[in-house]
């Protein structure tokens, strides 16, 4: 399994972002997915995930902000970020795992990883 992340970039705080995370290698509909963020001097934490029956679980910090989604077909995985704060700012991965279950929230629960997009929040 290979995943590629992709739309990171610079954008003032309030604003939007939208990531994606192509997916190849195997049966993308067979994998939870989740994004995962690493901010500067932090470890990584979770974002959100999906299961591959669609169900999805946020944090806290990102519930009614950010939005995962998945497209079968294009075996693409997404996250539409709105509400962006400085504190956001982190370089965002995405992780598969096969199957799984509403409770993937941990890092170690995923064997496959992208090698991330740079999110940057202005103030």
């Amino acid at each position: 399994v290979q995943l590629q992340a992709s739309g990171g970039g610079l954008v003032q705080a309030g604003g939007s972002l939208r990531l994606s995370c192509a997916f190849s290698g195997d049966t993308f509909r067979w994998y939870t997915m989740g994004w995962f963020r690493q901010g500067p001097g932090k470890e990584r934490e979770f974002v959100s995930m999906i299961t591959w029956d669609n169900r999805t679980n946020y944090p806290a910090s990102v519930k009614d902000r950010f939005s995962i989604s998945r497209d079968n077909a294009k075996a693409t995985l997404y996250l539409q970020m709105s509400s962006l704060k400085p504190e956001d700012t982190a370089l965002y991965h995405c992780a598969a795992k096969y199957g799984g279950s509403i409770g993937n929230t941990r890092r170690q629960n995923y064997a496959y990883w992208g090698q991330g997009t740079l999110v940057t929040v202005s103030s």
